[in-house]
């Protein structure tokens, strides 16, 4: 599958809930649901594992992802990710980058 680059810089397409989401695939949600509840100690569900990327406009995004301050600096600018804003590396995206660093890698691409 082709890239599906968040504002952030993850990939999308990589994402097992977007994955899930995109192929009805009832054994990943399952799967990705009891992996995720032991890693974020949370009580997910299998109905909870449902995305459709980042920037969609329905609303549809799992998680953090949902109410991500980046997400929406990125929507409000109209920028489809933050490689495109004049004032990257933001703070905020310069942070995420020291817990995601293939995050960061992704925009660099899209930069050059």
């Amino acid at each position: 599958m082709k890239e599906k680059i968040a504002a952030c810089g993850i990939d999308c397409a990589v994402c097992p809930a977007y994955l899930a989401t995109i192929n009805d695939d009832k054994e990943l949600r399952a799967r990705t649901a009891a992996e995720w509840k032991v890693a974020h100690n949370f009580d997910f569900t299998p109905e909870m594992i449902n995305c459709h990327g980042c920037m969609a406009t329905d609303g549809v995004q799992i998680g953090h992802c949902s109410m991500c301050e980046i997400r929406k600096c990125a929507g409000e600018k109209k920028a489809d990710t933050c490689a495109a804003c004049a004032i990257y590396p933001c703070k905020a995206v310069a942070d995420f980058f020291a817990m995601v660093p293939a995050a960061k890698a992704n925009l660099e691409a899209l930069r050059n």
